[in-house]
């Protein structure tokens, strides 16, 4: 008799095997120690799932077996994705091998190493599956792939001889000439011809990741004292991108095999990859990203690198004579500065000179600039920082008009044992970039000094000439200091009537409507159509769709909003009659609309700021879009402050800057401001007005809604001009702000 606890779990697994009742306690004792409840219930359901595809105890067996030690190793999502793939596999007439295919994955997920890889090994082996299938002299048959069987039994062998895009390469060929010989395909498969054998021969080259995964361990480990884990990738399955090491909060990725390259081994270019990245975690500080060009970035990734293995070099020097070997050595002169960007090829010389003092080169700025670093490193302390403002200077000093040209030279510019310098930049808002590294780093922005950052240069019209002024304007980005977020809370709290009548309003606009999602193979209920056709496939003798259910889901909103604050000093002013000030005011109506925005579940960001002449723009951020409201939040609004004064175009082009990025179907800025725009070093009033116009412009044109919410009982002179119609309210009274503007802003995303 099982346990009350075990008990519970033997009734959730939905399989009758008497073979499983004799082992079923171990299962659940071996689950408990290396899976989570929510990994248990995903256990149970998928051997749940393989049980009900009919093909009797043993796949549930090795499946039971298994699979909590390969989930405890590679993660928890392997255990849905072995299931459904085995789901699919038998919905295919090669049923038969499901057996082999659940006796492979112990040995193949330990030598791969990783989930990912996983993912491709098994996309390679039903790409095989598919193309092999019912396939003989042309006709369509529904008989199974001859070879299949055959692969996944000797699967654990190709694996310990192959990286995993030789056996891709290894399986194309078997599948591209013997795809109409099943017998000659069986004896491929089981490496038996001839042919087999040497095309093993041909693809088995290279120095393994995994054959040495422990040295390289300890190499890491003694000469580093750096506890990272390795996570291997394979690099032949990117052709657009090919993937270069990096770390992350998983571990060190580094390529699943390095051959041999300029008299240095595979083992040797891993020690150096391992050393490059090592030096980088014990050396280089993250930055601020956002305000840097691309070509500034990069300067910057290639000087640091240049830093740490210089410092790499003090303390094992040893490694040059690798490192050199490794470096590639660009031409001087070889880049046709009429035709190509040589911005690469100039970054490659300046990093090989560095390395290499025997370089040879003449350039005087490189000479320049690598006098430059060594004056760097070799004081106490040097820093990124430091290697920043080189950069920055160096890319000031070289930069040439072709640098625009699409045609960039990448000749002798890889040096493919250097990371792809993820580690070294922190973004204040969320881009493209950023989230295609899918990097979940702990980092907090707020610690790291924000003074440093370089201005983001924007453009001005000017109304008399009808050009733009390039680069006339200075706008410096941080952000806002932080109090006590009790005072949020205590306004939140004055207002919760309020608060209670805008959740009546919220519940009406969060999406009510639902939609139909077909052919799903599990859902709410059956899709008639579909089941029809299915079921006259399965009469025709064909082979039916089993994606016969439906679901539905929420037709959600879709909508990223910038709130964007005039912080001129202005609003320090208390109104006639009034008892607060328009900050106060503005401070409260606010935080009211970020709670409302939040209850909505759209993506919101907050920024505020003024101006001391055009050198001088202030940007604040409040909250970012990857932020929630909450303390962190609350606690910035609490010190909102005001100053200076409101040169506004600059503003909402920064502003826009990050909305561009959010994926949204409406995108709109909501700017509050209790004036014209105005600052000290401009006497023609309608010169920032006109420049703002023309800054909405920009952005309507780039898919941005702009509206505003102006305290300034004069603004009928001149927002109209601005906004045009439609496009703005003014509020009179300024003590009922709080009130409007979370009602406005319902109003405008209804």
């Amino acid at each position: 008799m099982y346990t009350e606890q075990i008990q519970a779990y033997r009734d959730k697994l939905q399989c009758n095997f008497p073979q499983i009742e004799e082992c079923f306690e171990d299962y659940v004792k071996d689950c408990l120690r290396n899976l989570s409840n929510q990994g248990i219930e995903h256990y149970l359901s998928g051997a749940s799932l393989i049980c009900m595809i009919g093909r009797g105890w043993e796949p549930v067996m090795i499946y039971l077996e298994e699979m909590p030690a390969i989930a405890h190793r590679l993660g928890e999502p392997v255990l849905k994705m072995v299931s459904q793939c085995v789901w699919d596999m038998s919905r295919t007439p090669n049923g038969n091998a499901i057996p082999p295919f659940m006796q492979c994955l112990p040995e193949a997920t330990r030598r791969l190493g990783t989930l990912e890889q996983v993912q491709r090994f098994i996309a390679i082996i039903f790409d095989m599956m598919e193309k092999t299938t019912g396939s003989i002299h042309g006709f369509h048959t529904t008989i199974p792939s001859p070879g299949l069987t055959e692969l996944l039994n000797h699967s654990p062998y190709l694996l310990n001889q192959l990286s995993l895009e030789g056996l891709k390469n290894w399986i194309d060929y078997g599948v591209r000439n013997y795809n109409n010989h099943p017998e000659r395909q069986q004896d491929y498969f089981s490496l038996q011809s001839a042919d087999s054998k040497a095309m093993l021969q041909r693809e088995r080259h290279g120095t393994l990741y995994m054959d040495n995964e422990r040295q390289l361990e300890m190499y890491l480990r003694s000469m580093w004292e750096d506890e990272a884990y390795f996570v291997p990738y394979s690099p032949g399955f990117d052709e657009l991108r090919k993937p270069v090491p990096y770390y992350d909060h998983l571990g060190i990725r580094v390529p699943d095999v390095y051959d041999d390259f300029n008299g240095v081994s595979g083992l040797n270019r891993y020690r150096i990859t391992i050393a490059h990245i090592a030096a980088h975690r014990k050396w280089t500080t993250a930055i601020i990203a956002d305000n840097f060009s691309p070509f500034q970035r990069l300067a910057i990734e290639h000087l640091e690198d240049s830093r740490v293995e210089y410092l790499m070099l003090q303390a094992w020097p040893g490694l040059r004579k690798y490192l050199l070997a490794l470096h590639p050595k660009p031409v001087e002169g070889a880049c046709d500065t009429e035709k190509e960007s040589c911005v690469r090829h100039r970054l490659a010389m300046l990093s090989r000179a560095i390395l290499d003092k025997n370089h040879g080169y003449s350039n005087p700025l490189i000479l320049d600039f690598v006098e430059r670093f060594y004056q760097a490193v070799e004081k106490a302390g040097s820093s990124t920082k430091e290697m920043a403002d080189i950069a920055v200077l160096f890319t000031a000093r070289s930069r040439l008009q072709s640098d625009q040209s699409p045609h960039i030279r990448f000749e002798d510019t890889m040096v493919d044992y250097r990371d792809d310098n993820r580690h070294m930049w922190m973004f204040i808002e969320e881009g493209d970039e950023e989230e295609a590294f899918d990097d979940k780093r702990e980092t907090d922005i707020e610690e790291h000094e924000l003074d440093g950052l370089p201005p983001r240069h924007y453009a001005e019209w000017d109304y008399a000439t009808q050009t733009h002024k390039p680069d006339w304007v200075s706008l410096y980005e941080s952000i806002h200091p932080s109090a006590s977020a009790a005072t949020i809370d205590a306004i939140l709290d004055k207002h919760k009537d309020l608060a209670k009548q805008l959740k009546r309003i919220l519940d009406m606009l969060k999406p009510q409507q639902f939609v139909r999602v077909r052919y799903q193979e599990e859902g709410s209920e059956l899709d008639l159509d579909v089941a029809i056709r299915s079921l006259i496939d399965y009469k025709c003798g064909a082979q039916p769709d089993p994606r016969i259910n439906m679901s539905h889901k929420h037709d959600g909103r879709d909508i990223a909003v910038m709130l964007l604050l005039d912080l001129s000093a202005s609003l320090k002013d208390i109104p006639p009659g009034a008892t607060q000030s328009i900050l106060q005011l503005s401070q409260e109506a606010v935080s009211l609309l970020a709670w409302t925005i939040e209850q909505l579940g759209d993506k919101f960001a907050i920024a505020g700021f003024h101006s001391d002449t055009r050198h001088n723009v202030r940007y604040y951020h409040f909250k970012g879009y990857s932020e929630h409201f909450d303390d962190t939040v609350k606690a910035r609004l609490a010190a909102m402050d005001a100053a200076y004064s409101t040169r506004m175009g600059a503003a909402i082009r920064h502003a826009s800057h990050y909305l561009e990025n959010q994926s949204a179907d409406k995108k709109l800025m909501l700017i509050l401001t209790d004036g014209e725009p105005a600052d000290i070093d401009v006497d023609d009033d309608q010169y920032l007005i006109s420049d703002t116009k023309k800054a909405l412009d920009e952005i309507s044109s780039n898919g941005i809604a702009s509206y505003c919410i102006s305290l300034d009982k004069k603004a009928d002179d001149y927002i109209q001009d601005i906004f045009g119609p439609g496009g703005y309210s003014v509020i009179d009274n300024i003590e009922k702000l709080p009130e409007k503007l979370p009602l406005l802003f319902t109003a405008l995303t209804s």
